[in-house]
């Protein structure tokens, strides 16, 4: 049968899931998928060119813009789906944070954030900058989630550490709280800042 290009990216995510980021090469990939390493690169020209195209297919579903409503509510959609997508996978988020991206999905993504931004009053060039800040939030949390997941060894080595000091025990105990509480907490305080910026709500905005 021959190897499709769908064929290839299924195959990556599975070994993404089963051996993590730095655990994918195109050679084991080859082997997964019972083919030489070669006849990969019909289909991606290199590693990096896989992995652009992983992160793109991960974040599909980002791309749909969130229903109608008020804007701060529409991004707090959009970065919730993002924080799901890269979480669809095993290390998801250093995944895309290590690629840069401009594949369809990854660009409608942002430029969907850019236009509830927009729309609420900004201009384009803030609306990007505060997209990149959106988007950096959810990265950088997802990252710190997905490597202190239970049984990454990341969790028992800070308790360990904080064994003997008060304060630690204290920033490992809020590193342990669940981590979508963590996650909207974060996401609220980048809102509000977003808010003084946009302004104050009109009734028509409501």
């Amino acid at each position: 049968m021959q190897l499709r290009r769908a064929d290839v990216l299924r195959g990556a995510r599975d070994l993404l899931d089963a051996e993590g980021l730095d655990g994918l090469t195109m050679r084991k990939l080859g082997a997964v998928l019972n083919v030489q390493a070669g006849a990969l690169y019909w289909h991606f020209p290199g590693k990096q060119a896989l992995l652009g195209a992983i992160a793109d297919d991960l974040l599909a579903g980002v791309a749909e813009p969130p229903p109608a409503g008020p804007w701060d509510q529409r991004l707090v959609t959009l970065a919730h789906k993002l924080r799901q997508a890269l979480l669809g996978v095993r290390d998801g988020a250093r995944l895309v944070a290590e690629t840069f991206v401009t594949e369809p999905n990854t660009a409608l993504a942002g430029r969907i954030g850019m236009r509830i931004l927009m729309d609420a009053g900004l201009p384009a060039e803030q609306a990007a900058w505060t997209m990149f800040a959106v988007g950096h939030y959810v990265l950088g949390h997802t990252i710190e989630e997905q490597a202190t997941r239970p049984g990454s060894g990341r969790d028992a080595e800070l308790a360990a550490q904080a064994a003997g000091d008060a304060d630690l025990r204290e920033l490992a105990a809020a590193i342990s709280a669940d981590p979508g509480r963590r996650f909207e907490f974060g996401l609220g305080l980048v809102l509000d800042g977003i808010r003084v910026r946009v302004g104050p709500r009109t009734p028509a905005d409501s």
